[in-house]
């Protein structure tokens, strides 16, 4: 429908008929309406532009925070715009191929930074230059340079020199320890320098090298002072330790030594071996077996009981034998291994575990009984009678006092009475043996002048025999009781 009709005088945005619209007809077929143009595109060129630069905007943003700041140098190997990953790589591969050329030699040689076994914390000094200088942080830009330390692999390095100038190598010696048999100790033997190139001057001519982003370098290869690695010094320390350690080595129960090992068999135990420029003590467990292996015979004991002489009152006058514990050896399977161990840190003592026994007590209750009626001497231990035999004791006027009393002064041999026989006690007699005091001026002492046993004869002193008065006198210490009686 191409059109709408209105009746004559309406405004056709009033009217309310309405015309359907048919499609045209041409007979019994209608008539089809022309496709219609499609509508032209809108242009987003600028658009997609627009999004291009944003991207790339994006990109470099996000690569910054992963990148480190232009004009950073690492060891002085310039690593700005790179990951730390990568910086870390150029870093280890700079120093890998750095060459060294060795002068002052029989013909120019050159060896590699790899060949030296050179190192250097690349990872760390790459993660520390981006840590302190990100590309993201414009005034982190252009930083003072980041210092590398350099270090060769002694071994690696020394290997590879002494094939290209093998003149200039010539080993050290190192001091050592060593037993003397005469002298039962330690002693040391010296040391002596070698030569070789100096691996500290040219770690440092390799630093300054890479730091001025010199791939090449020159050094002298001619032969320098090597001294040794052990020195005198160091060998004599050890050896003081060891010779300390001869002087308290041993098996011990408590604070007893009770199986000391001889210098001669500890040196057979121990050796001072050289590690690697270190003195090192290594101990044979198998030769210490070996002894340990006789410890029972030497450490187990019977308990030995103590044995004393008492008065009647039980005080202790004399002790004939000190009490001893007795002791069985404990677990001995681990003990090589575990003083091995110990000798190798400079302990020499060893405990031994033992299971002790305890010892007994025994005292003996001495006396002595003095019989004037019968003028016997009787002793007794422990209330059993153990000898008795005659004895002259004191006659008339002088005659013994009775009473209970203790062996005081004894002496074994003196001089009795007054040589001016005109004055009192008018008697003189030499050289008395045994003699045993315990009632002021009476004792007990040997007669070698008369043999009149069983008859008084004294001035109050009770003697005997002398070979009875010197076994009374060993038997009975001071304090021993003695009982004077009729």
């Amino acid at each position: 429908m191409t059109d709408l009709v209105t009746a004559p005088g309406e405004d056709a945005a009033q009217s309310t008929a309405t015309t359907d619209a048919v499609p045209p007809h041409d007979g019994d077929r209608p008539l089809e309406w022309a496709p219609r143009e499609p509508a032209p595109k809108k242009h987003r060129t600028g658009m997609w532009v627009g999004i291009g630069v944003g991207a790339l905007v994006i990109a470099a943003g996000a690569a910054s925070m992963i990148l480190i700041a232009p004009g950073t140098t690492v060891a002085g190997v310039p690593v700005g715009g790179l990951t730390a990953g990568a910086a870390a790589e150029v870093v280890e591969s700079r120093l890998a191929d750095m060459q060294i050329t060795l002068t002052g030699v029989d013909g120019d040689v050159s060896v590699t930074g790899a060949e030296l076994g050179a190192s250097v914390d690349a990872k760390a000094l790459a993660d520390q230059a981006f840590a302190e200088h990100p590309m993201w942080n414009v005034a982190a830009w252009m930083p003072d340079p980041i210092p590398g330390e350099i270090a060769l692999d002694p071994e690696v390095a020394h290997d590879s020199l002494r094939t290209l100038v093998p003149a200039s190598y010539e080993d050290a010696v190192d001091a050592g320890v060593v037993f003397d048999a005469d002298k039962a100790a330690y002693v040391t033997t010296p040391a002596e320098s070698g030569t070789g190139v100096d691996l500290d001057a040219l770690t440092d001519v390799m630093v300054a090298a890479l730091a001025d982003g010199d791939e090449t370098i020159s050094f002298s290869g001619a032969p320098a002072d090597a001294p040794a690695s052990v020195t005198d010094a160091d060998a004599a320390g050890v050896a003081e330790d060891l010779n300390a350690m001869l002087g308290t080595i041993g098996f011990y129960v408590g604070d007893e030594r009770t199986v000391p090992i001889a210098p001669e068999v500890a040196s057979t135990w121990l050796e001072v071996v050289d590690d690697d420029g270190q003195l090192r003590i290594v101990a044979d467990e198998d030769a210490i077996q070996a002894t340990v292996d006789t410890l029972p015979k030497l450490v187990d004991r019977e308990p030995v009981d103590a044995k004393a002489i008492v008065n009647a009152g039980g005080t202790v006058l004399e002790e004939i034998t000190t009490g001893v514990n007795g002791r069985t050896l404990g677990d001995t399977s681990t003990l090589a291994s575990d003083f091995a161990a110990q000798l190798e840190t400079g302990n020499a003592v060893q405990p031994l575990e033992v299971e002790e026994v305890a010892f007994q007590n025994t005292t003996l209750k001495r006396e002595i009984d003095v019989n004037l009626s019968t003028q016997t001497v009787s002793v007794f231990e422990n209330d059993t009678l153990v000898d008795s035999w005659a004895v002259s004791s004191g006659a008339g006027g002088s005659a013994t006092n009775t009473g209970s009393f203790q062996v005081g002064w004894k002496t074994s041999s003196q001089n009795m009475g007054n040589p001016d026989l005109t004055q009192a006690p008018n008697y003189y007699q030499p050289d008395v043996k045994w003699v045993m005091y315990f009632n002021g001026d009476e004792a007990l002492h040997g007669v070698y002048w008369h043999s009149n046993w069983g008859t008084p004869m004294s001035h109050g002193c009770v003697g005997m025999p002398e070979w009875r008065a010197q076994w009374l006198y060993q038997w009975a210490p001071q304090g021993t009781n003695v009982y004077v009686h009729y």
